[in-house]
């Protein structure tokens, strides 16, 4: 019997001495939930770092803590963490939470040179362009982008064809949206400020060169090519952080295309309508 006391001892020791540590790092408690002591400095010193003329007082966070869990409480005791709208919003959380935590060093570690840079832009310069522009609404019935087809091709060839008025001037009678005022001129732009396809049929284009009627989302343009910005002139960091922001892209694309093949996914595309 003695040589087995001792192994009933300790546990109970252990156990006390458990019940004296949560006693102690126990700082708060709302209804069953525990705010520990370690939490609390934790979410004050994430607190500190957004606040520069006026530092939160501990008292102050920790009523918001409490403040925080009463609200979440109650929330679950309404049933709203089981409503549509919020498991939308548990989902995005979840899902940022994911790419932090799985891609977040895979960001960390891109790395953009200068010849990246340079290679990069010399197939996408920046581009300044004229466009003279008929919209076609989301949605729109096949009669309405018909006659919004006909309506530019009826400009391009009463106007542009003879030559008798410059594009600026066709453009500003002729042209919707905001730069018709300005002879349909949209300044210099960079690819990912452009429409994928107006900008894919710009940069094709000589200087002073105008394209044939394009067709983007947004309705039909004839673009004319005015400008591109030499690389001497062009700002380098914004250009590493379109390659970055390709690269950063790329890693994402690699890591949901390996959660795909490790999935069974079933698309009916059949079923979407334009």
């Amino acid at each position: 019997m003695k040589n087995k006391l001792p192994l009933l001892v300790i546990p109970f020791a252990l156990l006390g001495l458990a019940r004296v540590i949560q006693a102690a790092t126990e700082l708060a408690k709302v209804n069953a939930v525990s705010l520990s002591l370690e939490d609390f400095d934790k979410k004050y010193k994430e607190n500190l770092k957004f606040f520069q003329l006026r530092a939160p007082t501990k008292k102050g966070v920790l009523d918001d803590l409490i403040k925080l869990e009463l609200g979440v409480q109650e929330a679950k005791r309404l049933g709203l963490d089981k409503t549509p709208e919020v498991q939308d919003r548990i989902k995005m959380v979840l899902y940022h939470a994911l790419l932090d935590n799985q891609l977040s060093k895979d960001f960390e570690s891109i790395h953009v040179s200068d010849d990246e840079a340079k290679d990069y832009y010399a197939k996408n310069p920046e581009i300044r362009t004229s466009h003279i522009f008929v919209a076609v609404r989301r949605g729109a019935k096949p009669e309405e982008d018909k006659a919004a087809l006909k309506k530019i091709t009826d400009i391009r060839n009463k106007y542009l064809k003879d030559g008798k008025m410059s594009f600026s001037e066709v453009a500003q009678r002729n042209s919707e949206g905001a730069a018709a005022p300005m002879g349909g001129d949209v300044d210099f732009q960079t690819r990912d400020k452009l429409d994928p396809a107006y900008y894919a049929s710009a940069v094709k284009l000589r200087k002073g060169q105008t394209s044939d009627i394009v067709r983007t989302e947004f309705g039909y343009h004839i673009i004319k090519l005015t400008d591109v910005r030499p690389w001497e002139d062009v700002d380098k960091a914004q250009i590493k952080r379109l390659v970055f922001d390709e690269k950063r892209t790329q890693i994402f694309e690699h890591y949901m295309t390996k959660l795909k093949t490790q999935a069974k996914v079933t698309v009916h595309p059949e079923l979407l309508k334009d």
